[in-house]
C-alpha cells in the first residue's frame, strides 16, 4: 500500500498529499482508527486500494453519506482496477447503510477519475476554483461529484478485471 500510495502521490497531480508525507501519515490515511479499507490484488500484489468512511466524521446529521479515496498503482492503470474498486465500493457503500457518497475534491485535470466517476452515476454538483496546486498546470479546479445509492445492486459476486 505504501508502495502505491508514494506512486500516485509524487506526481503531484491528483491528491493534495506533500510528495514527502511519511509513511506513517501515508498509510494511516487509508488505514487509520475508524476506516474501512480494502485492496486489489493481481497475482498476490496489491495494485489497488480504496476507503470508505462517513463524509462528515462524528456528525451524526451527516452520517448518512459516505465518502471515499481510491489509488490504483500507475503501472496497472487501464486495466480497470479503479472501475472494481468503485463498484467494490458502492455496494459496500450501500450495504452497511450509507444513502448516498460524495467526493469532496477530484482534481478536474484528473480526465480518468472524471470520467469513471461519471459513468458509474457521479454527477459534478460544485466546483471549487483553483483548489489545487497541480504540478504542470499551476492551480486548477476541484470538483465536488456526489450520487445516491438507492439503485445499487447488492450481490456477493466479485469484480473482475482485465
Amino acid at each position: 500500500m505504501w508502495r502505491i500510495f508514494q506512486a500516485v502521490v509524487a506526481p503531484g497531480t491528483s491528491y493534495a498529499f506533500a510528495a514527502d508525507t511519511c509513511r506513517e501519515d501515508g498509510l494511516a490515511y487509508f488505514t487509520g482508527p475508524g476506516i474501512a479499507s480494502w485492496v486489489a490484488e493481481d497475482e498476490g500484489c496489491v495494485v489497488g486500494m480504496y476507503k470508505l468512511v462517513p463524509n462528515r466524521r462524528g456528525m451524526a446529521r451527516a452520517s448518512h453519506v459516505a465518502n471515499a479515496s481510491f489509488m490504483v498503482e500507475p503501472g496497472h492503470a487501464g486495466r480497470g482496477i479503479g472501475k472494481a474498486l468503485g463498484l467494490h465500493c458502492l455496494r459496500e457503500a450501500r450495504r452497511t447503510g450509507y444513502l448516498a457518497m460524495q467526493f469532496n475534491s477530484v482534481v478536474s485535470t484528473n480526465t480518468p477519475a472524471v470520467t469513471l466517476w461519471k459513468k458509474l452515476g457521479f454527477e459534478i454538483v460544485g466546483t471549487v476554483p483553483k483548489a489545487f496546486r497541480h504540478r504542470d498546470h499551476g492551480l486548477v479546479d476541484v470538483y465536488v461529484m456526489h450520487r445516491f445509492l438507492d439503485n445499487i445492486e447488492l450481490d456477493n459476486k466479485s469484480e473482475r478485471v482485465g
